[in-house]
Formats: structure tokens, C-alpha cells, sequence
């Protein structure tokens, strides 16, 4: 009787073991914003002085500033998408830039440096219940093969891989940041997503044609999930 209660408490802790929370943060950023310089700089200090392992940084490039004079070359409607999917969540009246979501779980001005760095504390204090690895990556012609892991129970989750590109600076020519020098860094390059409800298995990420030989990039897991929220991440590079 003994044994079976001990063998029952041995697996109830196995299902729901608890890991230590990962920290992501998704900045919607433009070169075309007048305001975003002080986000990107702030964003790359985190990614310069904080653990990469339990802080995961990624910049998203939107689009609807291309309008204004100069056409943000990382810009994508697929990240102006994201952006407004997590408008709705938060039921606000417009999206902004520069807009940093935290965990997928609440928003703040991304260059407001002392409250990102207070609310990055207060998660690295909570615990979580999933944990991704990843297992294996393989480099194909036209891109990346990732074998993944998942400890914790996925039921409807989302699973989004991307690659980062680490920093690239840009001589801005027109725009509200004309004649300016911009260094963005964890700029998100290529993303795509996949619905799970297994522990295992693969994703795939096309490589785009936008990056260059000497260029550096990470490899950025997210497990979200059906409402955006961050479950947990992990990230290498490539």
C-alpha cells in the first residue's frame, strides 16, 4: 500500500515538476519610428548583461511606418499581425511602437528601462511548469530542421521557432530617423509556427534570403499558449 502511494506521488511530481520561468520579451520596434532608437538600445543591454538562458529577447520589425519615407528592411506584416493579435488580447484601442510585451502577458513603452527591469525580476521569481530542449538541428539547403523536447503537459499549444538575427546597424536616409545610424539587435529574421499536443517532435524554419555571410543568428523556441501566453523558451545559436 505504501509502495503504490509512494509510486502515485512519484509520478503527480513528474507531471508537474516545476522549472525555473524564462523570461521572453517580444519589442515591436521601426527604423521609421522616431521614438524606437531608445527601445532597440535598452533591448540590447538586456540581451548584453542578462542570463540568455532564462532572458530571451526578440525585436519585431513592423510595417505600418514604411509609409513615412523610409522602408524598414526587417519590416514584416507578419510581425504587424502579431502585434495587433496581442492588441486584442489586452482589448487596447491601437498598437504603438515601441511596444514590449513581456511573456506574452502584459505590455509597457520599450524604452522604459526601470519598469521592464522590475518586471523581468518579478518573473524570474516565478516557477513554471513546462521546460523545451531542443534536441537536435539540422542545416538544410533552404534551412533549419529543430528536434524538440517539451517537459510538461501541451494540450492545443503553439509552438513558434525563429531565427535572430544577434545586431545589424543601418544608415537610416529618410524618415523620422533621417540621416541617423540605428543599431537594432535580436531582430527576428524568419518565423513559423506549429500547433502540438505531444511532448516531441519537429519543426522546420525556412532561411531567408536577407541574411549574409558574416552574419550572426540565434535559434529561438517559444511554447505559447492558445491565448499568446508564454509557457516557456529556449533559444541556441545557429
Amino acid at each position: 500500500m505504501n509502495r503504490i502511494l509512494l509510486i502515485a506521488l512519484f509520478t503527480s511530481f513528474s507531471l508537474f515538476s516545476q522549472h525555473k520561468s524564462v523570461v521572453v520579451l517580444e519589442l515591436f520596434t521601426s527604423q521609421g519610428c522616431s521614438s524606437c532608437p531608445p527601445a532597440d538600445i535598452v533591448l540590447k543591454k538586456i540581451n548584453d548583461n542578462m542570463d540568455s538562458e532564462y532572458v530571451i529577447p526578440i525585436a519585431y520589425h513592423v510595417d505600418y511606418w514604411n509609409y513615412i519615407g523610409w522602408k524598414d528592411p526587417f519590416s514584416t506584416k507578419e510581425f504587424t499581425d502579431i502585434q495587433r493579435y496581442y492588441g486584442q488580447k489586452f482589448r487596447s484601442n491601437s498598437i504603438y511602437t515601441p511596444q514590449l510585451v513581456i511573456n506574452g502577458n502584459e505590455h509597457v513603452v520599450g524604452s522604459n528601462e526601470v519598469t521592464i527591469h522590475k518586471k523581468i525580476k518579478r518573473y524570474l521569481k516565478k516557477s513554471s511548469n513546462f521546460k523545451l530542449d531542443i534536441s537536435e538541428t539540422i542545416k538544410e539547403e533552404n534551412g533549419f530542421t529543430i528536434s524538440f523536447n517539451i517537459n510538461g503537459k501541451v494540450n492545443n499549444s503553439i509552438l513558434e521557432a525563429l531565427i535572430v538575427l544577434d545586431e545589424k546597424t543601418t544608415n537610416v536616409k529618410r524618415g523620422e530617423n533621417r540621416n541617423r545610424t540605428i543599431v537594432n539587435s535580436n531582430i527576428a529574421i524568419a518565423r513559423t509556427i506549429k500547433n502540438i499536443n505531444k511532448t516531441s517532435g519537429s519543426i522546420h524554419i525556412k532561411r531567408p534570403k536577407i541574411i549574409s555571410k558574416d552574419d550572426k543568428l540565434r535559434l529561438v523556441l517559444v511554447l505559447k499558449d492558445e491565448d499568446l501566453t508564454v509557457q516557456t523558451a529556449t533559444q541556441i545559436k545557429l
